[in-house]
């Protein structure tokens, strides 16, 4: 059984202009997107900015989420680290919280050989008794995890699941679903490859678009597994500009912005973020209107 199936937001962390969590707007949010059809929450990934929050932080704001969320759709935490001792303490806490889920990102900066990849993921899930998703998102992190890995871990670990892809290597993937024997809950980790992964066989998308448009993501995933793969690819290729817009800096910047367009006060990035530039704003907002959501 997935942990979910469709759209799940990676949701961005709020701040106020003093940079502290603002509670009250991620509040807004997450009934924003439950309320928008998203079918699940990924909380503290790299949109939440999870990389400048303190571990304190971090774990509040997880605690936070399940607490608002309620058990109306899965809550998926990110306690990945590039320390492995780190992650398990982040996993078995987010754990005692009530998440339905983790996403673990693969180790980054110190990287690691696919055995270190093995250890690292199997040590984590071994602390842990609900279900790991892989992350890989090698433009980030200089760490791919291979296809082999991905397959081994998850016919070796029980509670690892999947994994989400956001390696923009098309045949990478596919190689991986030849060799997953039904093992492996692929999700998309980009925005611009929802359709061509579903017919792959994912369960979905892990989305920074769905911020912005929850309902259109969702629908994307929705008509693809209602059998109207037509309309989801029209969905999907409608969404392509917006997209673009949304990654023409790094992410989070661009759909913090957009959000804060949208009038969600989605405040201020924590450094080395800085506000978006200008001519790329500009472009992003004409993107918005051209999509509808603004």
């Amino acid at each position: 059984m997935a942990v979910f199936t469709g759209a799940g937001v990676a949701i961005v962390t709020p701040f106020k202009e003093n940079r502290e969590v603002d509670y009250e707007k991620f509040a807004k949010l997450i009934e924003d997107q439950i309320a928008g059809g998203t079918d699940a929450i990924i909380v503290c990934g790299t949109t939440g900015e999870s990389s400048t929050l303190t571990h304190e932080e971090h774990l509040d704001v997880i605690k936070y989420c399940v607490e608002k969320v309620a058990g109306r759709i899965p809550v998926i935490a990110g306690t990945g680290s590039n320390c492995t001792e780190t992650a398990v303490y982040l996993s078995t806490e987010a754990e005692k919280f009530g998440v339905n889920g983790l996403l673990l990102v693969s180790p980054y900066y110190n990287k690691a050989t696919q055995n270190g990849l093995y250890q690292h993921y199997k040590t984590i899930a071994d602390s842990v008794k609900i279900p790991c998703i892989l992350y890989n998102v090698p433009s980030r992190t200089g760490c791919n995890i291979a296809p082999e890995t991905v397959v081994r871990l998850c016919k070796d670990v029980e509670n690892i699941v999947g994994v989400k892809e956001a390696s923009d290597n098309i045949s990478q993937i596919v190689r991986l679903m030849s060799l997953a024997d039904g093992k492996v809950d692929l999700y998309s980790g980009n925005d611009n490859q929802i359709v061509p992964l579903l017919a792959l066989g994912a369960k979905g998308v892990i989305s920074v678009l769905s911020n912005v448009a929850p309902r259109q993501t969702h629908d994307i995933c929705a008509k693809f597994f209602e059998g109207d793969v037509a309309g989801s690819c029209q969905e999907q290729l409608r969404a392509i500009p917006l997209c673009n817009a949304l990654f023409c800096e790094v992410n989070p910047i661009p759909v913090k912005k957009a959000l804060n367009l949208m009038g969600k006060g989605a405040g201020t990035l924590r450094m080395p973020l800085t506000e978006m530039e200008e001519e790329n704003a500009v472009r992003l907002e004409k993107a918005m209107k051209d999509y509808g959501i603004l």
